[in-house]
C-alpha cells in the first residue's frame, strides 16, 4: 500500500514539473484568402530555451503566413501564427517540432479545408463610385500621341513608296535625263581639248562611245554592241530616228571608224563640226521620241 502511494506521488510530481505542449487551430474550414490562426503553448518550461523554426517559416508550402508572433516568460512559451491559403482543396499542417532543452515536443497534425465561397451569380461591386474626369486636348494628345505619330509616319512612308514607284524610276529613264547626262559628257569631252591639240583619234573614240551609249539608252537600240554598218541599217529599218539625225550618226560614225584605222586624218574644222552635229543630234532626240509616240497612238 505504501509502495502504491509512493508511485502515485512520484507520477503526480513528475507531471506537475514536466513540460506540457498544447496547440489549437481556430477553424478547420476556411474560405480562399481568409485569415486563420494557430496557437502553440508550452507550459512548465522552467527557463529552458525553446528552439523551433524561425518566424514566418513554421508552416509548410500553401500556407501563407501573415503574422508570426512569439512570447516567452519564465514558465510559458506562446506562439501565434496567422495564415491564409489561396488554393482550393485540403491541406495538412504536419506535426511541428519544438525542442525544450534536450526534449523534443510535437504538435498534432491538422487538416485544413479551403473552399471558394464566390458564386457565379454574385454581383461584383466597385469599392467606390467611378469619378468622372474631364480631359483636355493636351491630355488626349499625351494618351494617343504615339499612335498618331505612328499613323502619320506610316502614311508618309506609303506616299513616298508610291511616289518612288510612280515617278522615281521613270524620271531616271526619261528622255530629258538621258539628254542632259549626255550633254554633260560632251562638255567634259570638249574640256579635254583633243580638237585643239590635234588628238583626233582620242576625240573620235570618246565621241562615238558617248553617242553609242546615248542611242542605246534613248532609242532602245543595241548601239553599244553593233558595228557601224549594222547600226545604220537598223536605224533605217526602225524609223525611230529622223533622217536628219540618221545622217549625222552615219557620217560621224563612219569617219570615226576611218580615224581609228588611220585611213583618214580630219582637220580641226571637221572635228568641231562633228562635235556640234552630235550635240545637236542629242538635243533633237526628244522630238524623235515625241513623233514616235504620236505614231504609236495613231
Amino acid at each position: 500500500m505504501r509502495k502504491l502511494l509512493f508511485i502515485f506521488c512520484f507520477l503526480l510530481c513528475a507531471n506537475a514539473f514536466s513540460q506540457i505542449l498544447s496547440s489549437s487551430v481556430e477553424k478547420k474550414t476556411i474560405a480562399l484568402g481568409e485569415v486563420n490562426h494557430m496557437v502553440v503553448t508550452i507550459n512548465n518550461i522552467g527557463s529552458e530555451k525553446v528552439s523551433a523554426a524561425p518566424e514566418n517559416e513554421l508552416l509548410p508550402f500553401h500556407f501563407e503566413e501573415v503574422k508570426d508572433s512569439i512570447a516567452q516568460t519564465q514558465d510559458v512559451y506562446y506562439r501565434r501564427i496567422d495564415f491564409a491559403v489561396f488554393d482550393e482543396g485540403k491541406f495538412t499542417i504536419p506535426e511541428l517540432e519544438f525542442k525544450v532543452g534536450g526534449k523534443v515536443l510535437k504538435t498534432i497534425p491538422y487538416e485544413i479545408e479551403v473552399i471558394n465561397t464566390a458564386q457565379k451569380t454574385d454581383q461584383i461591386n466597385d469599392i467606390m463610385n467611378n469619378k468622372e474626369v474631364k480631359l483636355e486636348v493636351t491630355d488626349y494628345w499625351q494618351l494617343y500621341k504615339f499612335y498618331i505619330l505612328a499613323a502619320i509616319a506610316l502614311i508618309a512612308l506609303i506616299i513616298a513608296i508610291v511616289m518612288f514607284v510612280k515617278y522615281g524610276r521613270k524620271s531616271k529613264d526619261s528622255p530629258v535625263v538621258a539628254t542632259n547626262q549626255t550633254l554633260k559628257e560632251l562638255d567634259s569631252l570638249k574640256k579635254k581639248k583633243y580638237v585643239e591639240t590635234g588628238d583626233y583619234r582620242s576625240f573620235y573614240v570618246e565621241l562615238i562611245d558617248i553617242s553609242r551609249k546615248f542611242i542605246a539608252k534613248q532609242y532602245r537600240l543595241p548601239a553599244d554592241v553593233l558595228l557601224t554598218d549594222d547600226l545604220v541599217d537598223l536605224m533605217k529599218k526602225n524609223n525611230t530616228i529622223s533622217q536628219e539625225n540618221e545622217k549625222v550618226v552615219e557620217d560621224v560614225f563612219v569617219r570615226g571608224d576611218l580615224v581609228k584605222f588611220a585611213k583618214t586624218f580630219p582637220d580641226q574644222q571637221t572635228m568641231e563640226k562633228d562635235f556640234a552635229d552630235i550635240r545637236n543630234f542629242v538635243k533633237r532626240s526628244s522630238k524623235d521620241l515625241e513623233f514616235e509616240n504620236l505614231r504609236k497612238d495613231v
